[in-house]
């Protein structure tokens, strides 16, 4: 009961109730978590944990991600989308698409943005979309994030579809409504998808109303692709679970806390840090189950 699951999240629902119909595939008690939340307006790939793969959920997180969007200018709305309450803007003037494209380059790169006030972060202790419905007012602090690149792929006023490669952390609602400001018309998420995290596509991804018996689990060594790694022998593979430090033939260098351990099948077996000293050693930090 430990790998990966690449649900396609339809809308309507958080990511918490996906998570929860999940759940009820598994044995009680099966450890689940999700891997960045996606809006109840969006739909597409959530990457779901199981078992000891939770404790995998920030390498998940930390991989890029791709995003269809439709931005509806021309109006702004209080959650940033088209859940929220729209208003329109007044007498705005329709870019052209060479303004539009060249606004939407102008975000591309590592940018400070302001994260939608309707959202799940915290302020002083108190989730930012609880107090919207209450009616306070209060400010999120701009944070530091990657924009890989932002394609316009159809214009047709109000109306812009867009694709998004981004970094862990982007709020499509913010490059909606900064876009929108940036010429002058204001804008919103009309519809979102995210079609991919790392590797995991939207093709992969299992309905919510798929017969759990035909459900098959990725294994949870897809989880750190990114990271170099080594096929170790049997009996490393048994120090390293009784929690022993180990020598490796591989010239690895120096890795801190980076580095997959795998068994001869592949499967992942610990993640932990290298060092390279007169010989080249793995000490695990995180040891997964046989």
């Amino acid at each position: 009961m430990n790998g990966l699951l690449v649900i396609d999240k339809p809308g309507g629902m958080t990511s918490r109730d996906a998570v929860n119909r999940v759940q009820k595939w598994f044995p009680r008690k099966t450890k689940i978590g999700h891997t960045g939340t996606l809006d109840p307006l969006a739909t597409g790939v959530l990457v779901v944990c199981i078992g000891a793969a939770t404790r995998l959920a920030d390498y998940v997180q930390a991989m890029g991600k791709s995003y269809t969007s439709r931005f509806r200018l021309g109006a702004t709305s209080t959650s940033g989308d088209a859940d929220g309450e729209v208003t329109e803007t007044p007498d705005a003037v329709p870019p052209t698409r060479e303004q539009l494209e060249a606004a939407l380059a102008s975000f591309v790169g590592t940018i400070e943005q302001v994260p939608p006030a309707v959202s799940a972060l915290k302020v002083d202790g108190r989730r930012a979309h609880a107090l919207v419905r209450q009616g306070r007012e209060f400010d999120l602090a701009a944070r530091t994030v990657r924009i890989d690149a932002i394609r316009l792929l159809r214009y047709e006023w109000p109306f812009a579809d867009v694709e998004v490669d981004c970094g862990k952390g982007t709020y499509i609602r913010s490059i909606a409504r900064d876009v929108g400001a940036k010429i002058g018309v204001g804008g919103l998420v009309q519809t979102l998808r995210r079609t991919r995290v790392g590797l995991f596509t939207a093709e992969q991804g299992v309905s919510l109303d798929a017969d759990p018996v035909s459900i098959k689990m990725l294994p949870m060594a897809e989880a750190v692709t990114g990271l170099p790694r080594a096929k170790l022998d049997d009996e490393l593979v048994r120090r390293i679970r009784h929690g022993q430090r180990v020598t490796i033939d591989e010239k690895l260098g120096y890795t801190r806390g980076g580095f997959a351990a795998l068994d001869a099948r592949g499967e992942l077996v610990a993640i932990g840090t290298t060092y390279s000293n007169s010989q080249y050693e793995f000490v695990p930090e995180i040891v997964f189950p046989a």
